[in-house]
């Protein structure tokens, strides 16, 4: 069986650290990119080809949301997770909209990234919970 192919993308270092370091620790899952500039995720989908992309929302000049955007307009077709620092319905309603399939809060990701990529393989969609359990 082969491994997932995943591109990581995050301006921050530590952050791309330790998501591979996670990463790399499960047979099924191989990083084939971890980049920190959101205006290279692009190009570097569309040679690499992964089969999931975690992008990051804040990425410095150019938003996540746009690299999604970005991303579905180019024709990529891997699953889109974004990890990010914002617990908030509305960047995660603008995320799912620009083509993500998964939206992880960096506070939980120990608990949520790996059920979050096994949902977007699978074609569901992936929010933490902790998103879902917001009061009105």
């Amino acid at each position: 069986m082969s491994k997932t192919s995943i591109l990581l993308a995050d301006d921050n270092s530590s952050v791309l650290a330790h998501v591979s370091k996670m990463l790399q620790k499960q047979k099924d899952y191989k990083v084939v990119a971890a980049i920190c500039n959101g205006a290279t995720v692009v190009g570097e989908c569309l040679l690499l080809k992964p089969s999931v992309i975690i992008l990051d929302i804040s990425m410095g000049e150019q938003s996540g949301i746009d690299v999604a955007r970005e991303l579905r307009d180019s024709g990529c077709t891997a699953k889109i997770i974004f990890l990010t620092v914002h617990e908030d319905t509305d960047y995660m309603h603008a995320a799912m909209g620009a083509g993500g399939s998964g939206y992880v809060v960096k506070s939980r990701i120990s608990l949520d990234l790996f059920s979050a990529i096994h949902a977007v393989l699978s074609n569901k969609l992936f929010v933490s919970p902790s998103l879902l359990n917001e009061p009105a």
